[in-house]
This record gives C-alpha cells, structure tokens and sequence, in this order.
C-alpha cells in the first residue's frame, strides 16, 4: 500500500465531478452538512457535530494519515457538495474503510454519489494499491447499497439489530470490494 502524505494527495477528476484534499476551510460545510438530519440519519455516529470535533478529526486523523479525506466538487458550478474518505487505513493489511455523504440537498439523486464511489475506489485500488474496501450502510438505506454496487461492491453480510438508532434497532450491511475484481 502507498502512503501519501496528506499535501500530496491528488486532485481527482471525473466527468461532472473534482475530489480534492479536505482542508480546515471546508469546516463549516462540514459541520452543517453532518447536523443536517437529512444527512444524519444515515450515520451511525449521530452526536451533534461542532468545529471543535471537526479540527479534531482534521488534526488526529486526516493530518495523521489514519484518514484520507476528499471534497466532492461538482465541476459545473464549483460548488462543494459532500465528503468522500478512508477510514481505518491498515497498511499492513492493505484495507480501509470508505464512507459518503452528499450534504448538499440539491446534489441528492443525480448520480454523484455513484461517481464519487467508482472515483474515489479506483484511487483507492490503482493510486494507494488497498487490497480491501470495506463499508458499513444502514440496513434500510437501499438507494446507497445499489450506487455501491455499481462501484463494484459486495454484500458480505447483515448484522441484524446491529445499532440502536433514535430508540429502534438498526440492521447494518457490510459490503467490500477487492483488488481485481471488476465493477
């Protein structure tokens, strides 16, 4: 697995879509983006979501390595429209851990997220050489599950009354995608 360090990331073109390195700048579309309860509901960690816990996660984790964070950019307008990133990097293991979300109401249901996840994995498999891409989705999010299947993704399985969410137990569906295996 190659190791980037977080000023060397690349800038990922698509075709309607840019992913850039996250920086301190975009914290406040971070923020109001994760609060957003339209957003939230698809989180397992669904704490309210300050500055404060954002720099942290910057300063811990991205800045660290231990997170590869991105800004998807919607190229047309320039405007930021979610987060992409890897979680858990495991060099030793060539794995991580991918997560989503589009923030921007406007930019739901356009195919974005679907970009996004052939995007960011091909980066993931070709530039950082991960063997594993792994990702949890909430049970009853069926529109997540089908885009992550067109990026190549797996079901491996369903943890049944995995999470207690709002007072109501939650299914979660492990997905992954491996070096080699086509979308």
């Amino acid at each position: 697995m190659l190791l980037l360090h977080p000023d060397e990331l690349p800038v990922i073109n698509g075709e309607r879509l840019s992913l850039r390195p996250i920086t301190d700048a975009d914290t406040d579309d971070i923020v109001r983006w994760r609060n957003d309860p339209s957003v939230r509901q698809y989180f397992l960690f669904r704490e309210t979501f300050t500055p404060e816990m954002h720099r942290e996660w910057l300063k811990n984790k991205v800045e660290a390595g231990k997170v590869i964070q991105y800004m998807i950019v919607e190229r047309e307008s320039g405007r930021s429209v979610g987060s992409v990133y890897y979680r858990d990097v495991d060099p030793a293991n060539e794995s991580a851990e991918y997560g989503i979300f589009i923030g921007e109401p406007w930019a739901r249901g356009r195919g974005f997220g679907t970009e996004t996840a052939r995007l960011f994995t091909r980066f993931g498999l070709d530039v950082l050489r991960l063997h594993r891409i792994s990702l949890k989705v909430l049970g009853g999010n069926r529109i997540a599950q089908r885009s992550y299947e067109k990026a190549g993704f797996h079901t491996e399985g369903v943890f049944r009354d995995y999470a207690k969410l709002d007072g109501a137990y939650s299914d979660v569906v492990f997905m992954a995608r491996l070096a080699g295996e086509g979308e």
